[in-house]
């Protein structure tokens, strides 16, 4: 019975993995017609609406006596979400994604720095070995115009850490992952909505409201998946898992761009992902 719970959510976990990498497929279709701010604006909006129609439908309550997480945790993750929208659009897709999946890179510095939680030598080799991937993903892979775009896209990386260490105190304190959710798609919704207000919509055509619907769609699709893999398979195999994300976003790469990194930016994705792993495995031993 264990193995067969592993491996549910070990698909489930391939699963949200390809719907990830399709919602950043959609992102960098969407580019052509609409600006990053849209694309946060609609993809927040749609997440807003399916978890307030899951909260009427069970009735949950949103009440909430820490907000100051829930602002912490809403606004790095808003911040990190835009990075990564935009990074995508600009940059290669497996590249942009590689570059936002090095939170897990940052997670332990957060911890010891917030927490003066003691670093283990073995999660201070993984951070080392995903550093030299970074180096070896973005010094031969972009162009000179490009690197501001890997910065922010490293920086998307980061903001998610942030945001990852604060879901860890909400959970600690008890709050359910369907209110952490909502808060942060509230705080999206409103902060693209009020930026945007400034500016003129991009109006929707046919195709474009196709990318939005297949956006918001996998987007949705991802996250339950997600869930899915977490509530029934072995945390260590899902958390690793969630790297095929890299790997699906490279073969959307090469098959809708044509777009096949070099060698060494090939390395930096497989140190980033191999850090990764060794990361969440020391992370969940010591757990």
């Amino acid at each position: 019975m264990p193995s067969i719970k592993t491996s549910a959510g070990a698909l489930w976990m391939l699963v949200a993995g390809v719907l990830f990498a399709c919602m950043g497929v959609c992102v960098k279709l969407g580019a052509d017609y609409f600006t990053p701010a849209e694309l946060v604006f609609y993809r927040s909006s749609v997440g807003l609406l399916v978890i307030w129609l899951i909260v009427l439908a069970r009735g949950y309550a949103l009440k909430t006596q820490h907000w100051r997480s829930h602002t912490y945790r809403s606004l790095s993750g808003f911040a990190a979400l835009s990075l990564y929208f935009y990074t995508i659009t600009v940059l290669p897709l497996p590249t942009a994604v590689t570059l936002n999946y090095t939170s897990s890179l940052f997670i332990a510095p957060l911890l010891v720095l917030l927490y003066r939680e003691r670093p283990h030598r073995g999660l201070i080799l993984a951070l080392l070995v995903g550093f030299v991937g970074v180096i070896c993903l973005l010094q031969p892979t972009l162009e000179r115009g490009e690197w501001l775009a890997g910065c922010l896209g490293l920086g998307s990386g980061v903001l998610s850490a942030f945001a990852m260490v604060n879901v860890r105190t909400l959970g600690r304190v008890g709050e359910p992952e369907y209110r952490v959710v909502f808060y942060f798609s509230l705080v999206s919704t409103l902060a693209t909505g009020l930026w945007m207000s400034w500016h003129q919509f991009s109006p929707v055509t046919a195709r474009g409201g196709l990318i939005l619907l297949g956006m918001g769609a996998s987007a949705t699709l991802a996250q339950l998946a997600l869930t899915r893999a977490y509530s029934t398979g072995a945390t260590l195999v899902v958390a690793s898992l969630a790297y095929s994300t890299v790997v699906f976003a490279a073969l959307a790469g090469w098959l809708v761009w044509h777009h096949i990194p070099a060698m060494s930016g090939w390395l930096g994705i497989g140190l980033v992902i191999l850090s990764g792993v060794l990361a969440t495995h020391l992370a969940v031993r010591r757990k």
